[in-house]
């Protein structure tokens, strides 16, 4: 194959690629509304457990200002990437071995659930 030729098909091969990869990126602001409404509750308004439905839950909710997940639900070796995050979203922790009163939001759209992963990921400090 000529090296133009070689060249192009790589170019095209990687294109491909990120096309039919899933972005997770989504809108840190956004996800803040959806999370007030949807997890604060729970989690709390900064992401540390300790919202007024989380004080008598037991186990907690997770605190999400250490930035650690434990799930790794599209079972690929890596724990706490924005699928897995995604996953535990829709359908809940329990699915996954986690606590069942993390119940799952099948409802958000794709975007909501991208927005939402965002925002809990700027709550690390």
């Amino acid at each position: 194959m000529h090296p133009t030729a070689r060249s192009i098909a790589r170019l095209i091969a990687v294109a491909a690629l990120a096309i039919a990869a899933p972005s997770w990126a989504g809108d840190a602001a956004a996800g803040k509304a959806v999370y007030d409404t949807s997890c604060a509750s729970c989690h709390g308004p900064d992401g540390k457990g300790d919202g007024p439905v989380g004080a008598v839950l037991n186990p907690p909710p997770r605190d999400f200002s250490a930035g650690d997940f434990k799930f790794d639900a599209n079972k690929n070796g890596t724990a706490g990437e924005d699928e897995d995050l995604a996953l535990v979203t829709r359908k809940g922790a329990l699915t996954y071995g986690g606590s069942p009163l993390m119940a799952g939001w099948p409802t958000l759209t794709d975007e909501q659930v991208a927005d939402v992963i965002a925002f809990i990921r700027s709550l690390k400090e």
